[in-house]
């Protein structure tokens, strides 16, 4: 059992990055479910990332109809998926539920959290790194094509994400704000700041290969957690990567829980 902050905590993070997906599912024009049991958007998108269920609250008699569902869903598509495991999801064997219906473990992503009162000072970062936030469609443009020099499936997802950015929209009433990072002009750097659920949620923190280990992703970072503060938001949470929880945890986040990917592959014919 967790204190009452920390469950807090764990469901900020699980709700942050739900409703992120399915901002961006419902973008993409996806299949969308939402009731008591189950929250999914499946079908807007190339990548099975993102064509996926985000909340479970199951009986054992009716999971393992909710897992074929999905499946179906998927293929009817003709997308690969996920199912995104958090500490809330029930029942407590979803994992092997998953596993037993031919899901692939993705592996996980510790979830962190941290209190944006406790935000210091600019990190150090190179004296020729330019932080700005997207304004633009030409803006959008640079941000995808740095997004796609090697975040995740590379630049079919950066292209799709930049896309999805471009229907969701740039204005300032929009619940998402993007930065991208210049290194003596050239871009290096992406990150999204997804304002949801009473949280910011920090998204596609990314810095290109040649770029990194001198302080430009810590930099990018703490610009988006420092607008939010000035926001009025007091709690930052992400889910991170291996390569990125050192520098989290420098900046004030803690880890709080984990969020285990679970993938479906179609079959081939």
């Amino acid at each position: 059992m967790h204190d009452a902050k920390t469950q807090r905590l764990i469901d900020a993070i699980e709700q942050n990055q739900s409703w992120f997906l399915i901002a961006l599912g419902r973008a993409g024009g996806g299949e969308e479910r939402s009731d008591a049991g189950l929250l999914w958007n499946i079908g807007g998108s190339p990548i099975d990332y993102h064509n996926c269920v985000v909340r479970a609250d199951l009986t054992p008699e009716t999971a393992n109809a909710a897992i074929q569902e999905s499946i179906l869903i998927m293929d009817a598509h003709g997308v690969a998926g996920s199912w995104h495991v958090g500490p809330s999801m029930r029942p407590a064997d979803l994992p092997q539920r998953l596993l037993a219906h031919g899901f692939i473990d993705g592996g996980t992503e510790p979830g962190m959290a941290m209190d944006l009162r406790m935000l210091g000072d600019d990190p150090p970062a190179p004296p020729d790194l330019a932080i700005t936030t997207v304004e633009s469609d030409e803006d959008l443009d640079v941000w995808t094509e740095t997004l796609a020099r090697g975040f995740g499936a590379g630049p079919q997802e950066g292209r799709w994400v930049g896309e999805m950015y471009r229907r969701i929209g740039l204005d300032k009433s929009s619940s998402m704000r993007h930065y991208l990072g210049r290194l003596a002009g050239q871009p290096v750097a992406t990150a999204t700041a997804f304002y949801g659920v009473g949280s910011v949620g920090l998204y596609f923190i990314f810095t290109v290969s040649e770029a990194r280990r001198r302080g430009i992703g810590a930099a990018i970072t703490h610009a988006a957690l420092s607008d939010a503060y000035r926001a009025g938001y007091r709690v930052a949470v992400l889910c991170s990567s291996d390569m990125g929880r050192s520098v989290y945890r420098r900046l004030g986040f803690v880890e709080y829980c984990s969020i285990r990917l679970y993938e479906w592959r179609r079959k081939s014919t």
